[in-house]
């Protein structure tokens, strides 16, 4: 078999301030405004910001702040809500159309997709990948009133810093697209920050700062062997090669997706056992529900949490046959839970429970079996009918209309 020598062509498309876009489409008197507006939270101050329009951001406001704290920076801002199935309808309007240019289309999170364009060349008549992305760009305004911006290039590295400086608030000339030509990688990494990269999180900032490394071009004076040296084989090697804007994770089409995760960010450390279970609970039921929504069963069931001094956390269990009903996630996600707080029994600031190894339903067994800490735990026929019961309720009445006990 020969080697497919195509240039990759791959695109990010990021909706702008997703979340405050969808709110003033859901209320006609703000569609169209440019106003200070927060979403989430409430405007007493309680909760976390989930985004900022842009002119909120001129005051320092942020998604993932407190919105006490945002309100401190931008007092004039209005606080509102938006009804996540209002969010996932436009999530899901707007890969419908990115799949009518190629179907090799992955969402990445509710408002970040990547498309991969590869040999496309001839369908769309040897037109510019910057053509493309305008095109698809224009599309999607139209069909679903949303504004995007996309970034291009080479891999899912590039495509997403693309993406970033596309962004229209970013800098004067931005137009909404950004595509980087291939060969070009390197010197366009080497404009960036180490903290802009994907994967360099703050612990990592702090070691390579006390390395005199902050930027892209500091880190390029050092060779592979060095950066070996001083992260390890499999981090040098991976700081080594992305600063140089290689990335060879491909883009796979969501009907092969890999996980599923909800997660919290608490607005007050949480340190009491009963109030983390409970959100554990509620993350469990947010995250099967969206399983059996999509006609999956999982068998790798994870909970990460975050230390009130962002030191990270996590632990999973994979399954021998697959589970989709909340009581068996349940089950497991406690014991996880309490594995991870045996080892270090501090306040918590953020709780995520992810299900990966996913399948149709109709693979899994009539019976599932699996043996936890000599506990057996069954997905059971009754198990499944009871949660899609549950499923049908809250569709009618609303997620809160049937609650979990510990």
């Amino acid at each position: 078999m020969g080697m497919d020598c195509r240039t990759p062509r791959i695109l990010q498309v990021d909706a702008d301030a997703f979340y405050v876009q969808v709110a003033r489409l859901n209320d006609p008197d703000r569609a169209g405004r440019a106003e200070l507006l927060l979403v989430g939270g409430s405007a007493q101050g309680r909760g976390v910001v989930t985004s900022a329009s842009y002119a909120a951001r001129e005051f320092g406001a942020r998604s993932g702040m407190p919105t006490a704290q945002a309100l401190r920076l931008c007092p004039e801002a209005m606080v509102v809500g938006v009804p996540r199935s209002a969010c996932s309808e436009k999530s899901r309007a707007i890969v419908k159309v990115l799949e009518q240019f190629t179907p090799v289309v992955e969402p990445a999170s509710i408002d970040e997709m990547y498309l991969d364009l590869t040999g496309t060349e001839e369908l769309y008549h040897g037109e510019s990948l910057a053509t493309t992305a305008r095109r698809i760009r224009v599309a999607v305004l139209d069909q679903t009133d949303i504004s995007v911006s996309i970034g291009g290039g080479s891999n899912r590295l590039v495509a997403k810093l693309a993406a970033n400086r596309a962004k229209p608030h970013r800098t004067p000339e931005a137009d909404g697209v950004v595509i980087v030509p291939a060969g070009e990688e390197a010197t366009f990494l080497a404009g960036f920050d180490l903290a802009d990269i994907p994967g360099v999180g703050p612990r990592f900032q702090e070691r390579l700062g006390r390395l005199g490394m902050r930027s892209v071009r500091d880190a390029l004076h050092y060779d592979l062997p060095t950066m070996q040296q001083w992260f390890g084989e499999r981090t040098g090697a991976w700081l080594y090669h992305r600063i140089r804007g290689a990335d060879r994770t491909p883009v796979e089409p969501r009907s092969q997706a890999k996980s599923i995760s909800r997660d919290e960010t608490f607005a007050t450390d949480l340190s009491e056992e009963d109030h983390l279970t409970r959100e554990l609970l509620r993350l469990v039921d947010r995250a099967t529900g969206d399983l059996r929504k999509h006609r999956w069963a999982a068998r790798t069931i994870g909970v990460k949490i975050r230390d009130y001094d962002f030191t990270t956390r996590q632990k999973s269990c994979t399954l021998p046959a697959p589970v989709m009903s909340d009581r068996s996630v349940a089950a497991v996600a406690k014991e996880l839970l309490a594995r991870l707080r045996a080892v270090r029994r501090v306040p918590a600031r953020l709780l995520s429970v992810s299900l990966s190894k996913l399948c149709e339903q109709d693979e899994v067994d009539q019976l599932t079996l699996f043996d936890l800490h000599e506990e057996e735990v069954t997905d059971s026929e009754r198990d499944r009918a009871l949660a899609r019961a549950v499923d049908e309720v809250r569709a009618k009445f609303g997620r809160d209309a049937v609650g979990r006990g510990l």
